[in-house]
């Protein structure tokens, strides 16, 4: 029997078992090892987004795993191999498609929101999803291959260069994965957080820090860049004071790139944008080549998860998983689906 985590409503998860789906022509079956739990997530098990799930409905879309069966027509890959999977399925038809960003697809189907997700302990994909993965990488460090992948598209879409200024605002766990690629790239990196817990998580993975309410941070940051100010924010606080702060501390031609996802519209200081020629810049999940890159810093460890994960719960407990999350004092929380056994 598949045993699967399965999102009720009202923030209550229900394990289930039901029969294995087997791997139909280009689709494979993954024994998954470890689902994390990120802020979508979160959204879901809040009712957020019941428009688009289905309850009852299995999701996470952060995992690691090894492939079970393989369907028919599948090629290049054998049973046992290690994997994640990129958790996107485009049309292939629509402009964004056509015009080669198929990743935001006018269509595209999220898999483990707008399809079954990871939070089982075997699932079938499309091999088309898969990202290999070295069979040296513990499974539960491989779980953060996908918002590192996130990380590592945003930090690409900033355009940052060695040796540039980059301020995060917001020390989450995609704000810390953030400042960590942006530091691989060789660039000076500066953490705002007002929570003194991430603060010091965030230092203690090398990253420089400042509570931006006990400090000017706009002088602080021009102290810090000799007067230019940075080259690149990321907003990923999510907050109105977020970006007008992320807005503020940016050089001229800096760049302003929004990662959280507000929930409404928020104000832009547009004579500023006017003034010192900003750029304001969007981004949104991944494409392959943001996996293979997200692979290789896990595992040259310049991306260090084994020290991002706070938590592992069992599948039967992911309720206390989701709770235990929202209770703060962690960043990182695994689900162990058993793949790993």
């Amino acid at each position: 029997m598949t045993r699967s985590a399965q999102y009720l409503g009202d923030r209550t998860f229900a394990v289930a078992g039901t029969e294995p789906v087997p791997p139909g022509p280009g689709e494979v079956r993954v024994d998954v090892a470890y689902t994390g739990i990120c802020g979508t997530d979160l959204h879901i098990a809040h009712g957020a987004m019941d428009h688009r799930v289905s309850v009852p409905a299995v999701i996470g879309h952060e995992m690691s795993g090894r492939i079970a069966e393989l369907g028919p027509g599948v090629d290049g890959w054998t049973v046992g191999d290690h994997v994640t999977v990129m958790p996107l399925s485009w049309c292939g038809q629509c402009p964004a498609c056509l015009a080669g960003h198929r990743h935001i697809c006018h269509r595209l189907v999220f898999i483990g929101i707008d399809a079954p997700g990871a939070m089982q302990n075997t699932w079938t994909v499309p091999a088309a999803v898969l990202v290999r993965l070295p069979a040296d990488l513990p499974l539960d460090r491989a779980a953060l291959i996908e918002p590192t992948a996130v990380a590592v598209h945003d930090v690409r879409r900033s355009r940052l260069r060695a040796g540039e200024h980059a301020v995060v605002v917001g020390a989450g766990p995609v704000g810390l994965l953030i400042g960590k690629v942006a530091q691989a790239t060789g660039a000076e990196v500066l953490v705002l957080e007002l929570d003194p817990h991430r603060r010091e998580v965030a230092a203690g993975l090398g990253l420089s820090t400042v509570d931006p309410a006990a400090v000017d941070v706009v002088r602080h940051v021009q102290d810090w860049t000799g007067g230019a100010g940075a080259a690149v924010a990321f907003e990923v606080s999510g907050s109105a004071g977020g970006v007008g702060t992320a807005s503020d501390v940016l050089a001229v031609r800096g760049r302003l790139v929004v990662v959280a996802i507000h929930p409404k519209p928020r104000e832009v200081d547009l004579h500023r944008v006017f003034w010192r020629e900003l750029e304001l810049l969007g981004v949104r999940v991944y494409d392959r080549a943001d996996f293979e890159e997200a692979v290789r810093l896990v595992a040259a460890e310049e991306v260090p998860a084994d020290r991002l994960i706070s938590r592992v719960f069992p599948l039967e407990a992911a309720t206390e998983a989701f709770t235990a999350l929202e209770s703060g004092g962690v960043v990182k929380v695994l689900i162990d689906c058993g793949g790993d056994a």
